[in-house]
């Protein structure tokens, strides 16, 4: 296979889908997601059986279990992925609506649109229900979408990529507007990343090692995040039973997600008051401790932590703990060691929670509540492509607002301009 003909071919496929895609009814768009999910649904039983190839693959390959357990669908994982496609069609499109719409002294009425971005590529790792996810949102926000999923996944991704475009068709749409990239060369990314021409934006969802390759090769614009360093604040006013309730939550609900807290902060005033019974909780549940001095003081099977812990973003049960002067160095702290994934803090006294949120720099910033709520669906977006820790076009969970623009839109009755 010529990888850079391929490559431009399905380019040229979107770019042309794109354009009935951004033209598309709600009505359409929703017909085809129903569709979608009802052939997600009937064929079961094949994606479980694509599915068990992948798998077989993988185990053979003698890949990680962790990886293993990331490319494993479920019969209940298929009801959740045709669920998950259900629930967009039932959210609000985004797309025609017109905001802001102001008079100008001339006369004219000037307001905003939006509109679809385009083409999106995404590329993603081994969970396969990325497939029905990425292209229904893509769908829904009248986005052509490229997808190139891993190479684990390629028998599950296949089966997925023929029922979507099945939806598609149905609903008299371009089948052409969901294609997955149907080679496990290496080289289909880096096309991908490049083709300025035919894909507006790129949308990755994996390990730093995958980030940080794009970040390196890219020239097509990325919605991204590297880490997922994400603290929690116990300031000197906070609520002993809220604080470990919230510790609890945001470390060892789940180890291995972007918005678990790897980082957590205590006030000097209250260290002593709280750390005992935090740092019993952890180690209860298996939390290896790496703190400063003055949290080693206090738990006794605290380990030693370095800068460079305070930086990691561990996705494994390990956190690092340090005690701070107040609200001054905890901010810094967090606006030099952090990811500028999510924050939060907990206290009981509004004027500083306040200062939190206006002063930390990052994508979610939380009072009294655990960082496992930064979330696509806990935000009530339905769903999301991914979290963005950039500042320019989208930050934080990407719905399908995200996936969108905005353009200027002007209304006169024969106005000219003086």
């Amino acid at each position: 296979m010529d990888i850079k003909q391929y490559m431009q071919t399905l380019g040229q496929q979107a770019r042309a889908a794109s354009r009935r895609l951004a033209s598309a009814s709600t009505a359409e768009k929703n017909t085809a997601l129903e569709a979608i999910a009802g052939a997600i649904l009937r064929d079961k039983e094949a994606l479980l059986a694509a599915n068990a190839r992948d798998l077989d693959a993988a185990r053979a390959a003698g890949l990680e279990p962790a990886l293993v357990d990331r490319l494993t669908l479920t019969a209940k994982g298929v009801d959740s992925m045709a669920e998950g496609v259900r629930q967009i069609a039932h959210l609000a499109d985004p797309i025609g609506e017109m905001t802001d719409i102001k008079f100008r002294p001339s006369g004219i009425q000037v307001g905003k649109m939006r509109v679809p971005l385009g083409v999106i590529g995404i590329i993603y790792e081994a969970r396969p229900n990325v497939t029905a996810d990425a292209a229904a949102l893509c769908l829904k926000s009248g986005n052509a979408a490229i997808l190139r999923g891993g190479s684990e996944a390629i028998h599950c991704n296949r089966a997925i990529a023929a029922l979507v475009q099945e939806g598609l068709q149905i609903a008299g749409l371009p089948a052409d507007a969901v294609q997955v990239v149907d080679t496990t060369d290496r080289a289909a990314v880096g096309e991908l990343i490049t083709m300025r021409k035919y894909v507006d934006v790129i949308v990755p969802r994996g390990g730093k090692g995958l980030i940080a390759r794009l970040l390196a090769e890219a020239r097509v614009p990325m919605i991204q995040h590297l880490d997922g360093n994400c603290h929690v604040y116990l300031e000197a006013e906070a609520d002993p039973n809220k604080a470990l309730r919230i510790v609890e939550n945001a470390k060892t609900q789940r180890y291995g997600t972007c918005n678990t807290a790897e980082s957590l902060l205590v006030d000097r005033e209250v260290a002593k008051m709280l750390l005992p019974m935090i740092g019993h909780m952890l180690s209860e549940k298996g939390v290896e401790i790496r703190g400063c001095e003055e949290t080693r003081a206090i738990i006794a099977n605290a380990q030693p932590a370095t800068d460079e812990d305070y930086y990691t973003e561990y996705l494994a049960p390990v956190i690092s703990v340090k005690v701070v002067s107040g609200i001054d160095e905890a901010i810094a702290h967090i606006n030099q060691y952090s990811s500028h994934h999510t924050e939060a803090i907990v206290t009981e006294n509004h004027t500083l929670a306040m200062r939190f949120l206006r002063e930390v720099d990052s994508a979610s910033v939380m009072i009294n509540a655990s960082t496992r709520f930064a979330d696509g669906f806990e935000y009530g977006l339905g769903a999301e492509i991914g979290i963005s820790t950039d500042k320019i076009h989208a930050r934080g969970p990407v719905g399908l607002e995200g996936l969108t623009s905005q353009k200027w839109v002007v209304f006169g009755n024969g106005h000219v301009r003086g």
